[in-house]
């Protein structure tokens, strides 16, 4: 996760966690970093302007205070209840830990009566989206995929056979309930698809991509098209 990336979400973990706070190792952990560089991206924050407050001893932490809010938002509770389902049953995809932060602060906005019939409706929806990947992977491959950087993996194939790739990111690809990136391997010379539960490791490198393009995946099935608005 690029460090804008993780500021942003430190911010929205501490706003959610409200006047409890949060313990900077149990944040260090959760994101998967040292102490000492959550310690200076909580600086960061604060120097930033989000209103950080910190708490000493035992039982204490880190949190932002409850004035960093966003405005009242006009969302129908039906409206509500379909941006969660829709980001509760893709846990997999790519950049879903950011769409679920900006759900979870549209949904802490919402009037009193309009998010208590979103709570109740919501109830009455259930998600089993499986296994996603872990936050480290799926990072690294949006990283990648937002910087247009090689991406280096570790993959298991369906026969078993483990292989370790430079690629190529050019698309993410949902089809059958199962997320993939499709790339330039540097291992095959073409173009393959990687099913994003298989990889077992994944590390950005700083070296560019080339100008391989999405035309060269082919023609997309009639039932594909892209998430553009």
């Amino acid at each position: 996760m690029k460090r804008t990336e993780r500021l942003h979400a430190l911010a929205e973990m501490l706003r959610r966690r409200g006047a409890r706070g949060c313990t900077a190792q149990r944040l260090a952990d959760e994101f998967g970093v040292s102490l000492r560089t959550i310690k200076r991206d909580l600086d960061a924050l604060e120097n930033s302007g989000v209103p950080i407050w910190s708490r000493p001893g035992p039982g204490g932490g880190y949190g932002v205070s409850s004035r960093a809010n966003l405005p009242p938002i006009t969302l129908s509770p039906a409206q509500a209840v379909a941006l969660l389902a829709a980001v509760s049953a893709a846990a997999d995809a790519p950049f879903a830990d950011l769409a679920s932060a900006g759900v979870r602060k549209i949904m802490d906005v919402l009037d009193p009566t309009t998010r208590a019939k979103a709570d109740g409706l919501a109830r009455r929806i259930w998600v089993d989206g499986g296994q996603a990947p872990g936050r480290a992977i799926r990072s690294a491959l949006e990283e990648g995929m937002a910087e247009q950087r090689i991406v280096r993996l570790r993959y298991t194939s369906g026969d078993g056979v483990t292989t370790t790739r430079d690629v190529e990111p050019v698309i993410f690809a949902s089809t059958s309930g199962r997320w993939y990136l499709i790339g330039w391997c540097h291992l095959r010379q073409a173009m393959r698809w990687f099913l994003v539960t298989r990889i077992e490791r994944a590390t950005v490198t700083a070296t560019p991509c080339g100008d391989h393009t999405v035309d060269e995946i082919g023609e997309p099935p009639p039932t594909a098209r892209s998430v553009q608005a």
